[in-house]
């Protein structure tokens, strides 16, 4: 398996993924609305300043991540995306991902990477916690999938 920047070939392979993903927890994707931005990953991120990688195994996409700078907070990294086939959970390349992710802000110099995860990824939480993220109360309601959702802020200083 290997981590590259995702290519526009990819986008039905990182959709299934993350449709996958999401159905676990009794949603699904909605490209019309939260998702719409996997349809072209190319120019939601490459072309935006950002990157988004995937997992590759052997042509298989199993894990996805995503950075984006901030519009109008030009110290801050977004990250997004990111997703792990549920075989992969626990494994080291949950922290793969987070780490490339941090060293991608770290040598675009960005200070803060700053992003929201839905309130029902519980162990995806005490992952990123792990990883040096905080949280500071922040949650926001959402109506923009399939059904509405509830988000956790969480940040890191670099």
């Amino acid at each position: 398996m290997r981590l590259r920047l995702a290519e526009p070939e990819d986008c039905e392979s990182v959709i299934a993924l993350i449709d996958r993903v999401l159905h676990e927890y009794g949603d699904a994707i909605c490209l019309d609305d939260a998702d719409r931005d996997l349809v072209d990953i190319e120019h939601h991120y490459h072309r935006q300043g950002g990157a988004f990688i995937v997992l590759d195994d052997d042509g298989e996409i199993r894990g996805t991540h995503a950075t984006l700078p901030a519009k109008g907070l030009p110290d801050v990294c977004i990250f997004r995306r990111l997703y792990l086939d549920q075989g992969l959970r626990g494994s080291k390349w949950g922290g793969s991902l987070m780490d490339w992710a941090v060293d991608w802000a770290c040598s675009n110099r960005f200070g803060r990477v700053e992003f929201w995860s839905d309130t029902r990824f519980n162990r995806a939480h005490s992952f990123f916690r792990r990883c040096g993220f905080r949280t500071d109360g922040r949650t926001r309601e959402m109506d923009d999938g399939i059904a509405p959702y509830l988000e956790y802020f969480f940040y890191l200083n670099l």
